[in-house]
C-alpha cells in the first residue's frame, strides 16, 4: 500500500469510531427506548435477584459491561441502569459498580472524539489567533474547575460532558479524575433510589428521579458547584483589580 492510499484511509479510522457511536446513538433513541425501561426491570426484577445470588460475579461483571455500552455509545436508559445498581447491588457496591461503568464509557466516548474530530480541532484552536485563541487560553487556564462543573451541574447532558472536553483539546489525565470524582454525587443518588425500588414496584409505583432535585440533595451538589467554579471567581477578581 503506497502513503497515497494510508492518507486516503487514515481519516476514515480515525472518524470511524465516533461515527459508529453517533449511529448507534440515534438508532438507540428510536428502537431501545421500550426495553431499558423500569417496566422492563420489573417484569424480569425476580430472574435478576436469583441470578446475583447464584453467580454475583457474572452478574456484576454482566451489569458493568450493558452499563458500558450505553453509556460509550450514547443509547438510551443511562437513568435506568444506574437505579438497577442500587437495586442489585446496594447503596455501597452498587455505586462503585455505577460509577466505575459510567467512567469507562465517558473515556470511550473521549478518546473517539479525541482521535477523530477533536484532533483536527485542537490543532485548530492551538494555531488560531483572536477570540478562538481567547476561548482555547481560558479554558487551559481553568480546565479543571470547568470540567468539574459540567460533571456536577445536573442540567448538562452526559454525553456532551464527555464529547466537548475531547472536541478541544482538554488533557485525557483531567478528564478522567475530574469524571470519576464529578459523577459519585450524582451516581449516589440514582444508587440509593435503587436501593428502594423493591418496595416502591411493591406499592404498584414507578421511581421518583425527581430526588435529585429535592433541597436536601441539589443543596450539596450545588455547593460542590460553587467550590469548583471558585478559582474561576477568585481569578476573574483578582484580573479587575490588576486592571
Amino acid at each position: 500500500m503506497d502513503n497515497a492510499e494510508q492518507q486516503a484511509k487514515s481519516p476514515f479510522l480515525r472518524h470511524a469510531p465516533l461515527a459508529a457511536i453517533l449511529t448507534a446513538a440515534i438508532l438507540g433513541y428510536f428502537t431501545l427506548g421500550d426495553y431499558i425501561s423500569f417496566d422492563t426491570l420489573h417484569d424480569n426484577r425476580e430472574a435478576l435477584l436469583a441470578f446475583r445470588d447464584s453467580h454475583f460475579a457474572l452478574m456484576a461483571l454482566g451489569f458493568v459491561s450493558v452499563y458500558f455500552v450505553i453509556v460509550a455509545f450514547s443509547l438510551p436508559g443511562a437513568a435506568v441502569a444506574s437505579v438497577t445498581g442500587g437495586f442489585l447491588f446496594g447503596l455501597a457496591t452498587g455505586t462503585v459498580f455505577n460509577v466505575l461503568a459510567a467512567s469507562l464509557g465517558a473515556f470511550a466516548i473521549f478518546l473517539a472524539a479525541r482521535w477523530g474530530l477533536g484532533r483536527a480541532l485542537a490543532a485548530r484552536l492551538e494555531a488560531s489567533d483572536g477570540t478562538l485563541r481567547k476561548i482555547r487560553d481560558g479554558l487551559q487556564e481553568h480546565e479543571i474547575s470547568v470540567l468539574l462543573l459540567m460533571r456536577l451541574v445536573p442540567v448538562v447532558p452526559f454525553f456532551v460532558a464527555n464529547l466537548l472536553p475531547a472536541l478541544v483539546g482538554v488533557r485525557f489525565a483531567n478528564f478522567a479524575w475530574t469524571t470519576v470524582l464529578g459523577i459519585i454525587p450524582g451516581g449516589i443518588v440514582f444508587t440509593w433510589i435503587g436501593v428502594g425500588l423493591g418496595e416502591v414496584f411493591d406499592r404498584g409505583e414507578r421511581p421518583d428521579l425527581s430526588l435529585l432535585w429535592e433541597p436536601q440533595v441539589i443543596g450539596p451538589i450545588l455547593g460542590l458547584c460553587v467550590l469548583a467554579a471558585l478559582p474561576i471567581v477568585i481569578k476573574m477578581i483578582r484580573g479587575k483589580k490588576d486592571f
